[in-house]
Protein backbone atom coordinates (compact mmCIF):
# COMPACT_ATOMS: atom_id res chain seq x y z
CA UNK A 1 0.00 0.00 0.00
CA UNK A 2 1.17 3.54 -0.80
CA UNK A 3 -0.61 5.79 1.67
CA UNK A 4 -1.81 9.22 0.58
CA UNK A 5 -4.37 11.52 2.25
CA UNK A 6 -7.84 10.06 1.57
CA UNK A 7 -10.86 12.04 0.55
CA UNK A 8 -13.07 13.60 3.16
CA UNK A 9 -16.83 13.26 3.12
CA UNK A 10 -19.33 15.89 4.20
CA UNK A 11 -23.08 15.77 4.51
CA UNK A 12 -24.86 18.52 2.59
CA UNK A 13 -28.55 19.40 2.20
CA UNK A 14 -30.12 18.45 -1.12
CA UNK A 15 -33.51 18.29 -2.78
CA UNK A 16 -34.79 17.87 -6.30
CA UNK A 17 -35.21 20.98 -8.40
CA UNK A 18 -38.02 19.30 -10.34
CA UNK A 19 -40.35 16.49 -9.38
CA UNK A 20 -39.20 13.24 -11.01
CA UNK A 21 -38.42 9.61 -10.29
CA UNK A 22 -39.80 7.55 -7.44
CA UNK A 23 -41.06 8.70 -4.08
CA UNK A 24 -37.70 7.68 -2.59
CA UNK A 25 -35.95 10.06 -5.02
CA UNK A 26 -38.25 12.89 -4.04
CA UNK A 27 -37.67 12.31 -0.31
CA UNK A 28 -33.87 12.66 -0.44
CA UNK A 29 -32.97 15.62 1.76
CA UNK A 30 -29.21 15.23 2.24
CA UNK A 31 -26.21 13.83 0.39
CA UNK A 32 -22.65 12.90 1.33
CA UNK A 33 -20.20 14.64 -1.00
CA UNK A 34 -16.65 13.47 -1.66
CA UNK A 35 -13.90 16.09 -1.36
CA UNK A 36 -10.39 15.05 -2.41
CA UNK A 37 -7.25 16.15 -0.59
CA UNK A 38 -5.10 18.82 -2.27
CA UNK A 39 -2.44 17.57 -4.67
CA UNK A 40 -0.33 20.57 -5.61
CA UNK A 41 2.28 20.24 -2.86
CA UNK A 42 1.85 16.53 -2.13
CA UNK A 43 5.05 14.54 -1.52
CA UNK A 44 4.71 11.44 -3.68
CA UNK A 45 7.36 9.07 -2.34
CA UNK A 46 6.85 5.61 -3.78
CA UNK A 47 8.72 2.31 -3.27
CA UNK A 48 11.58 1.61 -5.66
CA UNK A 49 9.83 -1.49 -7.02
CA UNK A 50 6.82 0.52 -8.19
CA UNK A 51 9.02 3.37 -9.38
CA UNK A 52 10.81 0.78 -11.50
CA UNK A 53 7.53 -0.40 -13.05
CA UNK A 54 6.60 3.18 -13.93
CA UNK A 55 10.06 3.87 -15.32
CA UNK A 56 9.99 0.76 -17.51
CA UNK A 57 6.60 1.79 -18.90
CA UNK A 58 7.78 5.36 -19.52
CA UNK A 59 10.88 4.08 -21.35
CA UNK A 60 8.68 1.93 -23.58
CA UNK A 61 6.56 4.99 -24.39
CA UNK A 62 9.63 7.09 -25.23
CA UNK A 63 10.99 4.29 -27.44
CA UNK A 64 7.68 4.08 -29.30
CA UNK A 65 7.58 7.84 -29.84
CA UNK A 66 11.18 8.13 -30.99
CA UNK A 67 11.60 4.90 -32.93
CA UNK A 68 9.23 5.25 -35.87
CA UNK A 69 10.11 8.50 -37.58
CA UNK A 70 9.09 7.62 -41.12
CA UNK A 71 5.65 6.33 -40.16
CA UNK A 72 4.80 8.58 -37.21
CA UNK A 73 2.04 10.47 -39.00
CA UNK A 74 0.15 7.30 -39.86
CA UNK A 75 0.92 5.75 -36.47
CA UNK A 76 -0.12 8.87 -34.58
CA UNK A 77 -3.50 8.96 -36.32
CA UNK A 78 -4.19 5.28 -35.75
CA UNK A 79 -3.19 5.39 -32.07
CA UNK A 80 -5.33 8.47 -31.49
CA UNK A 81 -8.31 6.62 -32.94
CA UNK A 82 -7.54 3.45 -30.96
CA UNK A 83 -7.37 5.34 -27.67
CA UNK A 84 -10.53 7.34 -28.35
CA UNK A 85 -12.52 4.24 -29.28
CA UNK A 86 -11.34 2.33 -26.20
CA UNK A 87 -11.93 5.27 -23.87
CA UNK A 88 -15.48 5.53 -25.19
CA UNK A 89 -16.01 1.80 -24.62
CA UNK A 90 -15.21 2.28 -20.93
CA UNK A 91 -18.26 4.55 -20.88
CA UNK A 92 -20.35 1.77 -22.51
CA UNK A 93 -20.28 3.47 -25.91
CA UNK A 94 -19.63 0.87 -28.60
CA UNK A 95 -19.57 0.81 -32.39
CA UNK A 96 -17.89 -1.18 -35.15
CA UNK A 97 -14.74 0.05 -36.86
CA UNK A 98 -16.77 0.68 -40.02
CA UNK A 99 -19.32 2.72 -38.04
CA UNK A 100 -16.49 4.73 -36.54
CA UNK A 101 -14.94 5.28 -39.97
CA UNK A 102 -18.26 6.45 -41.38
CA UNK A 103 -18.60 8.89 -38.46
CA UNK A 104 -15.10 10.19 -39.18
CA UNK A 105 -16.44 11.19 -42.56
CA UNK A 106 -19.52 12.89 -41.16
CA UNK A 107 -22.13 10.11 -40.97
CA UNK A 108 -24.36 10.49 -37.91
CA UNK A 109 -26.41 7.30 -38.05
CA UNK A 110 -24.58 5.72 -35.10
CA UNK A 111 -24.56 7.90 -31.97
CA UNK A 112 -21.79 5.90 -30.27
CA UNK A 113 -19.54 6.23 -33.31
CA UNK A 114 -20.18 9.98 -33.44
CA UNK A 115 -19.23 10.20 -29.75
CA UNK A 116 -15.99 8.30 -30.45
CA UNK A 117 -15.06 10.76 -33.18
CA UNK A 118 -15.79 13.63 -30.80
CA UNK A 119 -13.48 12.00 -28.24
CA UNK A 120 -10.74 11.81 -30.89
CA UNK A 121 -11.05 15.50 -31.68
CA UNK A 122 -11.17 16.52 -28.03
CA UNK A 123 -8.03 14.52 -27.23
CA UNK A 124 -6.21 15.84 -30.28
CA UNK A 125 -7.06 19.40 -29.30
CA UNK A 126 -5.95 18.98 -25.69
CA UNK A 127 -2.65 17.39 -26.68
CA UNK A 128 -1.91 20.05 -29.27
CA UNK A 129 -2.37 22.76 -26.67
CA UNK A 130 -0.21 20.89 -24.17
CA UNK A 131 2.55 20.42 -26.75
CA UNK A 132 2.57 24.10 -27.64
CA UNK A 133 2.46 25.60 -24.14
CA UNK A 134 4.20 22.75 -22.26
CA UNK A 135 1.43 22.81 -19.69
CA UNK A 136 -2.21 21.90 -19.22
CA UNK A 137 -4.43 24.93 -18.71
CA UNK A 138 -8.06 25.21 -17.65
CA UNK A 139 -8.99 27.01 -20.87
CA UNK A 140 -7.63 24.06 -22.84
CA UNK A 141 -9.68 21.60 -20.81
CA UNK A 142 -12.78 23.71 -21.37
CA UNK A 143 -12.14 23.94 -25.12
CA UNK A 144 -11.63 20.19 -25.35
CA UNK A 145 -14.80 19.54 -23.39
CA UNK A 146 -16.68 21.86 -25.73
CA UNK A 147 -15.39 19.81 -28.65
CA UNK A 148 -16.32 16.56 -26.93
CA UNK A 149 -19.90 17.61 -26.17
CA UNK A 150 -20.64 19.67 -29.30
CA UNK A 151 -22.81 16.95 -30.88
CA UNK A 152 -24.61 15.88 -27.69
CA UNK A 153 -28.10 17.50 -27.77
CA UNK A 154 -28.73 17.00 -24.05
CA UNK A 155 -25.30 18.34 -23.04
CA UNK A 156 -24.61 21.04 -25.59
CA UNK A 157 -25.69 23.82 -23.21
CA UNK A 158 -23.10 22.64 -20.67
CA UNK A 159 -20.29 22.09 -23.18
CA UNK A 160 -17.05 23.83 -22.21
CA UNK A 161 -18.34 24.84 -18.77
CA UNK A 162 -17.40 23.61 -15.34
CA UNK A 163 -20.60 22.25 -13.84
CA UNK A 164 -22.72 24.64 -11.77
CA UNK A 165 -24.89 21.85 -10.36
CA UNK A 166 -24.36 18.88 -8.09
CA UNK A 167 -23.70 15.67 -10.01
CA UNK A 168 -23.37 12.03 -9.05
CA UNK A 169 -22.21 8.74 -10.54
CA UNK A 170 -24.44 5.67 -10.55
CA UNK A 171 -27.61 5.15 -8.56
CA UNK A 172 -30.85 6.79 -9.62
CA UNK A 173 -31.23 9.07 -12.64
CA UNK A 174 -33.34 11.45 -10.56
CA UNK A 175 -31.43 11.83 -7.31
CA UNK A 176 -28.10 10.84 -5.69
CA UNK A 177 -29.91 7.99 -3.94
CA UNK A 178 -27.63 4.95 -4.09
CA UNK A 179 -24.88 6.81 -5.98
CA UNK A 180 -21.42 5.25 -6.29
CA UNK A 181 -19.77 8.66 -6.07
CA UNK A 182 -21.07 12.12 -5.21
CA UNK A 183 -18.24 14.47 -6.25
CA UNK A 184 -17.53 17.87 -4.69
CA UNK A 185 -20.26 20.53 -4.76
CA UNK A 186 -19.85 23.07 -7.57
CA UNK A 187 -18.76 25.92 -5.31
CA UNK A 188 -15.55 24.02 -4.46
CA UNK A 189 -14.55 23.19 -8.02
CA UNK A 190 -12.63 26.36 -8.86
CA UNK A 191 -10.13 25.86 -6.06
CA UNK A 192 -9.89 22.12 -6.57
CA UNK A 193 -9.28 22.47 -10.32
CA UNK A 194 -6.61 25.11 -9.70
CA UNK A 195 -4.92 22.69 -7.32
CA UNK A 196 -5.17 19.81 -9.80
CA UNK A 197 -3.65 21.84 -12.62
CA UNK A 198 -0.86 23.10 -10.37
CA UNK A 199 0.02 19.46 -9.72
CA UNK A 200 -0.36 18.52 -13.39
CA UNK A 201 2.16 21.21 -14.32
CA UNK A 202 4.82 20.33 -11.76
CA UNK A 203 8.22 19.47 -13.21
CA UNK A 204 9.54 17.43 -10.27
CA UNK A 205 7.28 14.37 -10.59
CA UNK A 206 7.89 11.50 -13.06
CA UNK A 207 5.50 12.06 -15.94
CA UNK A 208 3.59 8.76 -15.85
CA UNK A 209 3.17 9.00 -12.08
CA UNK A 210 1.98 12.58 -12.51
CA UNK A 211 -0.45 11.69 -15.30
CA UNK A 212 -1.92 8.78 -13.33
CA UNK A 213 -2.50 10.76 -10.14
CA UNK A 214 -3.89 13.74 -12.04
CA UNK A 215 -6.31 11.43 -13.86
CA UNK A 216 -7.52 9.83 -10.62
CA UNK A 217 -8.04 13.27 -9.06
CA UNK A 218 -9.90 14.52 -12.14
CA UNK A 219 -12.26 11.54 -12.00
CA UNK A 220 -12.92 12.27 -8.33
CA UNK A 221 -13.70 15.91 -9.08
CA UNK A 222 -16.00 15.06 -12.01
CA UNK A 223 -15.92 18.76 -12.95
CA UNK A 224 -18.32 18.51 -15.91
CA UNK A 225 -21.91 17.35 -16.20
CA UNK A 226 -20.82 14.65 -18.68
CA UNK A 227 -17.71 13.45 -20.52
CA UNK A 228 -15.49 13.30 -17.43
CA UNK A 229 -14.16 9.80 -18.09
CA UNK A 230 -13.16 10.45 -21.68
CA UNK A 231 -11.66 13.86 -20.94
CA UNK A 232 -9.90 12.55 -17.83
CA UNK A 233 -8.21 9.84 -19.88
CA UNK A 234 -7.30 12.41 -22.54
CA UNK A 235 -5.62 14.34 -19.71
CA UNK A 236 -3.18 11.45 -19.27
CA UNK A 237 -1.82 11.80 -22.80
CA UNK A 238 -1.89 15.60 -22.55
CA UNK A 239 0.42 15.50 -19.52
CA UNK A 240 2.76 13.06 -21.27
CA UNK A 241 2.87 15.49 -24.20
CA UNK A 242 3.40 18.55 -22.01
CA UNK A 243 6.31 16.84 -20.21
CA UNK A 244 7.92 15.73 -23.48
CA UNK A 245 7.55 12.02 -22.77
CA UNK A 246 5.73 11.86 -26.10
CA UNK A 247 6.10 14.25 -29.02
CA UNK A 248 3.95 12.63 -31.71
CA UNK A 249 2.10 9.52 -30.59
CA UNK A 250 -0.84 8.79 -28.32
CA UNK A 251 -0.41 5.93 -25.87
CA UNK A 252 -3.59 3.77 -26.11
CA UNK A 253 -3.77 3.14 -22.37
CA UNK A 254 -7.57 2.93 -22.39
CA UNK A 255 -7.41 -0.22 -24.52
CA UNK A 256 -5.73 -1.99 -21.60
CA UNK A 257 -8.00 -0.40 -19.01
CA UNK A 258 -11.21 -1.46 -20.75
CA UNK A 259 -10.02 -5.09 -20.68
CA UNK A 260 -10.34 -5.05 -16.90
CA UNK A 261 -12.84 -2.26 -16.44
CA UNK A 262 -13.94 -3.28 -12.93
CA UNK A 263 -10.33 -3.41 -11.72
CA UNK A 264 -9.76 0.08 -13.13
CA UNK A 265 -12.78 1.44 -11.26
CA UNK A 266 -11.69 -0.39 -8.09
CA UNK A 267 -8.25 1.23 -8.37
CA UNK A 268 -9.92 4.65 -8.57
CA UNK A 269 -11.91 3.79 -5.43
CA UNK A 270 -8.70 2.76 -3.66
CA UNK A 271 -7.10 6.09 -4.60
CA UNK A 272 -10.01 7.91 -2.96
CA UNK A 273 -9.61 5.83 0.19
CA UNK A 274 -5.92 6.70 0.45
CA UNK A 275 -4.10 3.90 -1.38
CA UNK A 276 -2.17 5.00 -4.47
CA UNK A 277 -0.64 1.63 -5.35
CA UNK A 278 -3.49 -0.02 -7.32
CA UNK A 279 -3.98 2.83 -9.78
CA UNK A 280 -0.21 3.21 -10.31
CA UNK A 281 0.24 -0.48 -11.03
CA UNK A 282 -2.76 -0.51 -13.36
CA UNK A 283 -1.48 2.45 -15.39
CA UNK A 284 2.13 1.24 -15.45
CA UNK A 285 1.02 -2.12 -16.83
CA UNK A 286 -1.41 -0.53 -19.27
CA UNK A 287 1.18 1.91 -20.62
CA UNK A 288 3.83 -0.80 -21.04
CA UNK A 289 1.49 -3.15 -22.92
CA UNK A 290 0.08 -0.33 -25.06
CA UNK A 291 3.54 0.94 -26.04
CA UNK A 292 4.88 -2.52 -26.90
CA UNK A 293 1.86 -3.50 -28.99
CA UNK A 294 1.83 -0.09 -30.70
CA UNK A 295 5.42 -0.76 -31.77
CA UNK A 296 4.22 -3.94 -33.48
CA UNK A 297 1.55 -1.88 -35.25
CA UNK A 298 4.19 0.66 -36.31
CA UNK A 299 6.11 -2.06 -38.10
CA UNK A 300 2.95 -3.25 -39.83
CA UNK A 301 2.17 0.28 -41.01
CA UNK A 302 5.67 0.61 -42.42
CA UNK A 303 5.05 -2.40 -44.64
CA UNK A 304 1.59 -1.41 -45.84
CA UNK A 305 2.49 0.89 -48.78
CA UNK A 306 4.68 -1.78 -50.36
CA UNK A 307 1.93 -4.38 -49.89
CA UNK A 308 -0.61 -2.03 -51.45
CA UNK A 309 1.66 -1.29 -54.42
CA UNK A 310 2.26 -4.99 -54.94
CA UNK A 311 -1.49 -5.64 -54.92
CA UNK A 312 -1.91 -3.13 -57.79
CA UNK A 313 0.48 -5.00 -60.06
CA UNK A 314 2.25 -3.10 -62.83
CA UNK A 315 1.23 0.52 -62.29
CA UNK A 316 3.05 3.66 -63.38
CA UNK A 317 4.88 5.49 -60.58
CA UNK A 318 3.24 8.88 -60.06
CA UNK A 319 -0.13 7.69 -61.32
CA UNK A 320 -3.28 8.55 -59.38
CA UNK A 321 -3.62 5.07 -57.79
CA UNK A 322 0.01 5.22 -56.59
CA UNK A 323 -0.41 8.74 -55.20
CA UNK A 324 -3.63 7.71 -53.48
CA UNK A 325 -1.78 4.91 -51.67
CA UNK A 326 0.48 7.50 -50.00
CA UNK A 327 -2.56 9.59 -49.06
CA UNK A 328 -4.34 6.66 -47.40
CA UNK A 329 -1.76 6.22 -44.66
CA UNK A 330 -2.81 9.46 -43.02
CA UNK A 331 -6.36 9.70 -44.44
CA UNK A 332 -7.79 6.17 -44.24
CA UNK A 333 -11.40 7.24 -44.91
CA UNK A 334 -12.08 9.03 -48.21
CA UNK A 335 -14.65 9.99 -50.80
CA UNK A 336 -14.15 11.04 -54.39
CA UNK A 337 -14.06 14.75 -53.51
CA UNK A 338 -11.21 14.11 -51.07
CA UNK A 339 -9.23 12.37 -53.78
CA UNK A 340 -9.86 15.16 -56.29
CA UNK A 341 -8.65 17.79 -53.83
CA UNK A 342 -5.67 15.94 -52.35
CA UNK A 343 -4.31 14.66 -55.67
CA UNK A 344 -5.41 17.61 -57.79
CA UNK A 345 -7.11 15.41 -60.40
CA UNK A 346 -10.39 15.40 -62.33
CA UNK A 347 -13.46 13.63 -60.98
CA UNK A 348 -13.18 10.82 -63.52
CA UNK A 349 -9.53 10.21 -62.59
CA UNK A 350 -10.42 10.17 -58.87
CA UNK A 351 -13.13 7.56 -59.39
CA UNK A 352 -10.84 5.46 -61.59
CA UNK A 353 -8.13 5.48 -58.88
CA UNK A 354 -10.64 4.51 -56.20
CA UNK A 355 -12.05 1.72 -58.35
CA UNK A 356 -8.53 0.39 -58.97
CA UNK A 357 -7.74 0.29 -55.25
CA UNK A 358 -11.12 -1.20 -54.39
CA UNK A 359 -10.73 -4.00 -56.94
CA UNK A 360 -7.28 -4.80 -55.51
CA UNK A 361 -8.63 -4.95 -51.94
CA UNK A 362 -6.84 -1.85 -50.67
CA UNK A 363 -10.12 0.03 -50.21
CA UNK A 364 -13.52 -1.21 -49.12
CA UNK A 365 -16.82 0.66 -49.43
CA UNK A 366 -18.29 1.80 -46.13
CA UNK A 367 -21.78 2.59 -47.40
CA UNK A 368 -24.06 0.86 -49.87
CA UNK A 369 -25.35 4.02 -51.52
CA UNK A 370 -24.47 4.87 -55.12
CA UNK A 371 -23.99 8.59 -54.57
CA UNK A 372 -21.65 10.16 -52.00
CA UNK A 373 -19.95 6.82 -51.40
CA UNK A 374 -17.26 6.59 -48.70
CA UNK A 375 -14.34 4.14 -48.72
CA UNK A 376 -11.92 3.00 -46.05
CA UNK A 377 -8.38 1.59 -46.21
CA UNK A 378 -9.09 -2.01 -45.24
CA UNK A 379 -5.74 -2.95 -43.73
CA UNK A 380 -5.50 0.25 -41.69
CA UNK A 381 -8.99 -0.14 -40.29
CA UNK A 382 -8.37 -3.81 -39.52
CA UNK A 383 -5.15 -2.87 -37.73
CA UNK A 384 -7.08 -0.46 -35.53
CA UNK A 385 -9.24 -3.34 -34.36
CA UNK A 386 -6.32 -5.76 -34.11
CA UNK A 387 -4.21 -3.43 -31.98
CA UNK A 388 -7.08 -2.96 -29.55
CA UNK A 389 -7.64 -6.73 -29.42
CA UNK A 390 -3.95 -7.50 -28.79
CA UNK A 391 -3.69 -4.94 -26.00
CA UNK A 392 -6.83 -6.22 -24.30
CA UNK A 393 -5.71 -9.83 -24.62
CA UNK A 394 -2.42 -9.10 -22.85
CA UNK A 395 -4.10 -6.94 -20.23
CA UNK A 396 -6.45 -9.79 -19.25
CA UNK A 397 -3.61 -12.19 -18.44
Amino acid sequence: MIAIPPVTREERPWRQTQRAGTRADRLVRSITVTIPSPLAAMDLSIPSSIAGELDAAARAVVTLDAGHGSDLSALSGLLLRTESVASSKIENLDASVDDYARALHGARSNASAVAMVAASRAMERLMASAAESRQVALNDLLASHRSLMADEPMERAHAGRVRAVQSWVGGSDYSPRGALLVPPPPELLTGLLDDLLAFANRADVPSLLQATVAHAQFETLHPFTDGNGRLGRALVNAILRARGTTTKVVVPIASALVARRDAYFSALDAFREGDLEPILMRFAGAALIAAEEASVTAERLRQLPDEWRESLGRTRRGSAPMLLIEHLLTHPVIDAADVETSLGVRTSVAYAAIERLESSGVLRPLTDRKRNQVWGASALMDELSDLDTRIQSRARR
